[in-house]
């Protein structure tokens, strides 16, 4: 574990983990579904993941891709690497709706649709709502409905 896997909440905030890259629920739902996909090694520039790190991040991007359309199919995904503040190789997976999406009867607005993800809007999420979020998505990582 890496200090930036720590921060987005690792282990408590884990989606699906792999042999190189953690899923992990972001903190911030910028939209339903936000994620975080982290690499395990202190990497601190993405040339610097070894080849078998790149090699499964093909099978990860196609897991998290079937598993949110499976869970709330979105009109778009955006993956930022921005690693600005947190430095490990990470990347926030948005999927992106063009109408607002509903889960626990709480609303998740799109709100920089069709431009670029407002990273600074999102609902406050309770403890209960986290938990049945993180949960439902572990399930659709898993292959389970």
């Amino acid at each position: 574990m890496n200090a930036t896997m720590q921060k987005f909440g690792y282990p408590g905030s884990l989606v699906k983990e792999h042999h190189h890259w953690c899923v992990l629920l972001r903190p911030q739902q910028v939209t339903l579904g936000s994620l975080v996909l982290a690499a395990k090694s202190d990497a601190t520039a993405f040339s610097d993941l070894p080849p078998t790190a790149f090699a499964e991040l093909s099978i990860v991007v196609t897991e998290i891709e079937q598993s949110l359309r499976r869970f709330s199919p979105y009109d778009k995904i955006n993956y930022l690497m921005l690693m600005m503040v947190d430095p490990h190789v990470h990347m926030h997976v948005v999927p992106r709706y063009a109408k607002p999406q509903f889960f626990d009867a709480t609303e998740f607005a799109d709100t920089g649709w069709p431009g670029l993800p407002d990273l600074k809007s999102a609902p406050v999420l309770t403890d209960k709502l986290r938990k049945n979020l993180l949960w439902t998505l572990q399930l659709r990582m898993s292959g389970e409905s």
